[in-house]
């Protein structure tokens, strides 16, 4: 199973919750690095890839950048992204660089890892605000999107999915319950 088969069936398996999920479940994703060139430029997803290291950092296991979260979001929302919430999503890569500017004098990317953070939960703390005060048909919040994209796309890698999960290529029999103790990783089974 390839990479862009393993997310139409994770988007499938949840039942399109992520943002444009239905969009994606519908058309699946059909273009590559290339063909985003129209709505990211390289500084863009170099910009995506940095945000996702941040949510997702390197440790004992590959982090986001690694997996190369980045150019997978950028194929996500030229993909299967509204061109409202397309222009959601880019201009809240603007705010981020924007923020970083206006606290730090500096491109998201030079900051270090720790104002790196602290400008994510900033931003997290405002998009949780959102969300309890968002009525039905209100755009989503621009960081919810990356967020969810971060995650989405690190945990459908090879690495997320090799190295942070345990996977069962086949599980075998079904054992309702397993020892499980803290720490352990938790089981993706395709």
């Amino acid at each position: 199973m390839n990479r862009r088969e393993a997310i139409s069936s994770v988007a499938f398996l949840l039942g399109g919750s992520i943002v444009g999920g239905q969009a994606f479940i519908l058309t699946g994703c059909s273009s590559s690095i290339k063909d985003v060139q129209d709505l990211f430029s390289k500084e863009n997803i170099l910009l995506m890839d940095e945000i996702a290291e941040t949510i997702i950092p390197k440790t004992d296991t590959p982090g986001a950048k690694d997996a190369k979260t980045g150019e997978l979001m950028a194929i996500m929302i030229k993909d299967c992204y509204t061109p409202e919430d397309q222009k959601i999503f880019i201009d809240g890569l603007q705010k981020i660089e924007d923020l970083s500017k206006k606290e730090y004098s500096k491109k998201f990317t030079e900051c270090s890892p720790a104002e790196r953070k602290k400008l994510l939960v900033q931003l997290d703390t405002e998009q949780k605000e959102y969300q309890i005060t968002k009525k039905d048909g209100d755009p989503q919040h621009f960081f919810r999107m990356i967020k969810e994209l971060a995650i989405f796309g690190y945990f459908t890698s090879e690495q997320g999915g090799n190295q942070n999960l345990t996977y069962v290529e086949v599980p075998g029999r079904f054992d309702a319950c397993i020892p499980f103790k803290k720490g352990d990783p938790v089981y993706l089974n395709p």
